[in-house]
Order: structure tokens, then C-alpha cells, then sequence
């Protein structure tokens, strides 16, 4: 019998303080997988098929030979995850705040869709919106 191949994702992100981005994402509900993690990352799990790789700079560095955005100043990327309801979208949110990212105040509100965002301790984007499923199936 032949598995099925789940295709995943692997965001990598340059951090300023490894141990605070480290707690920051912990404080949320994710887990560092330490196989993959040492003094220049750490691998957050985020589901089966999602990891952010959060690395130092300095090792961020060698694998681009371009400059690296000031995520609080500027715009490198928005990561969107999905939610099972409008209630987990509020309560990831608001972990974020009280782990020390912040909030943005605009909420996207539409029939089928919902969603709100913030920003982590190095200014990267994380949006989470949850989509009501019959507006998909139908």
C-alpha cells in the first residue's frame, strides 16, 4: 500500500532574537521540533505540512545574496493560515498580542469569510482567516 505524498511548506524567516521568537511562537501553541533546530534556527511546527524555519540573521544570510527587509518597516511577505472557525481566528490573535506581537486593526469581514492579523516580534505579517465550508462546497 502506497502513501500518499503531502507536499509541504517551509517559510523562512530572519528573527533578531531566536529565544524570544522562539518563546513567542511556543506561547501560541507550537512546538520546536529540535531535530532541526540548534543556535541558528528553530523549526516551529505549525501543522504536519507547515514549518516556519525562524534562523538569525546571519544564517538567514547565507542562503540569499539579497538584503534582508526590515519586516517593521517594510513588506517581504503575508502568510495567511487557515482556521476552523471565527472564534480560533480571535483566539490565535490574541495569543499573539499577550506573547507580544500586535494586532492589526483591520478585521476582513465578508459573508463567507472572516479574518484578522498580526505582526510577530520581527514584524512579520501572519494573517488567519476562516472560510465558512459550505460556501466552498458550494
Amino acid at each position: 500500500m502506497s502513501t500518499t505524498y503531502q507536499q509541504m511548506i517551509f517559510v523562512n524567516l530572519p528573527v533578531n532574537d531566536l529565544d524570544a521568537s522562539k518563546k513567542f511562537f511556543t506561547e501560541l501553541g507550537y512546538s520546536i521540533n529540535p531535530q532541526f533546530s540548534d543556535e541558528n534556527a528553530a523549526s516551529v511546527v505549525i501543522s504536519d505540512t507547515i514549518v516556519a524555519m525562524l534562523l538569525t540573521k546571519p544564517f538567514y544570510s547565507t542562503f540569499t545574496k539579497k538584503e534582508i527587509a526590515d519586516a517593521t518597516r517594510t513588506s517581504e511577505v503575508l502568510i495567511c493560515l487557515s482556521a476552523e472557525s471565527r472564534e480560533k481566528v480571535d483566539e490565535l490573535v490574541e495569543k499573539a498580542v499577550a506573547a507580544g506581537g500586535t494586532a492589526s486593526d483591520q478585521v476582513q469581514e465578508m459573508d463567507f469569510m472572516y479574518g484578522r492579523s498580526f505582526d510577530d516580534l520581527d514584524g512579520h505579517t501572519w494573517e488567519v482567516m476562516w472560510m465558512d465550508p459550505s460556501a466552498i462546497e458550494g
